[in-house]
């Protein structure tokens, strides 16, 4: 949780131990910490924070989703059905029940962050990133330490899934979208399967760039019919096998913003692919799946 002047946020980021009291933190660029910062860093002044360890799995998940400004708590709420209690600390920050909270605040100062493993697997850049430095720690009895193992169901959960209903909602301002899926192969973070009611030829490419303008580090899209289970693998392929033609329904991005976190980009550029597997409309007939009968 962090707060400068006004403003408040609550997100998840990567923190690695420098000594007792101070801590590399992962800011990413354009996200709602890092412009603290930034403003902070442009009068001279430190971002006041609280690292809470062990919090409500619902305020966890809401810390992780893309909600406006400020909003997390809010967010958390709903979730839960109910109000969220905060505390305000010394420094100004509120923060809800924890196992574990670390007082402190964003400094001037940058340290090197990393090697860490990240949600591919394989090794992020090491970065010039701030420190925070600690001025206290509180702790329940016999408190409950909660960290994530880096790819794992978790970190790909909570880093991944909620990018989901931001391209569900991008994509419904241009085709009737039915479901979008986020799939494990691709770390829950760089593929994603849209599935959409389609009414006009144009909607499966329209529904394409809006995947891909919804959640910038995207590599692939797959765009299937409503026929066509998302979340069976066999399904895909055989969308795959049935509805798309490699001259006509692939789509390439070259040379655009990608991820770092993606080993094969180069410095976070890279070619985004965009595949149409869905069935022709002036054909139907041809797509249509049938049951002998008497099977099953």
């Amino acid at each position: 949780m962090s707060r400068f002047e006004d403003k408040i946020n609550a997100c998840v980021h990567r923190l690695m131990v420098l000594g007792k009291d101070r801590l590399a933190a992962r800011l990413v660029p354009g996200r709602h910490t890092h412009q603290l910062y930034e403003a902070a860093l442009a009068k001279g002044k430190e971002v006041a924070v609280a690292v809470a360890i062990g919090v409500d799995p619902l305020v966890l998940m809401a810390a992780s989703t893309r909600v406006p400004p400020e909003m997390e708590f809010c967010y958390a709420a709903a979730l839960r059905g109910s109000h969220v209690e905060l505390i305000a600390l010394d420094n100004g920050v509120l923060v809800p029940h924890a196992q574990i909270v670390l007082e402190g605040y964003i400094t001037t100062e940058r340290a090197p962050e990393g090697p860490f493993v990240d949600i591919t697997g394989t090794r992020d850049l090491v970065r010039q990133e701030p420190v925070i430095r600690l001025t206290r720690m509180m702790m329940c009895n016999e408190p409950i330490y909660h960290g994530l193992l880096p790819a794992g169901g978790e970190h790909k959960m909570l880093m991944g899934v909620p990018y989901e209903p931001l391209i569900y909602r991008e994509v419904s301002k241009v085709a009737k979208v039915k479901d979008v899926m986020l799939t494990e192969g691709g770390c829950c973070y760089f593929h994603a399967v849209v599935q959409i009611e389609k009414e006009t030829e144009e909607d499966a490419r329209r529904a394409i760039d809006a995947a891909i303008k919804a959640h910038r580090s995207l590599k692939h899209v797959l765009v299937v019919d409503s026929d066509i289970d998302i979340h069976d693998p066999r399904d895909l392929e055989y969308a795959l096998a049935t509805r798309m033609r490699g001259d006509e329904d692939i789509v390439l991005y070259p040379n655009v913003r990608g991820s770092t976190l993606d080993p094969r980009s180069n410095e976070g550029m890279t070619t985004k692919v965009g595949v149409d597997a869905t069935a022709r409309l002036d054909r139907l007939w041809k797509f249509q799946r049938l049951t002998p009968a008497g099977h099953g």
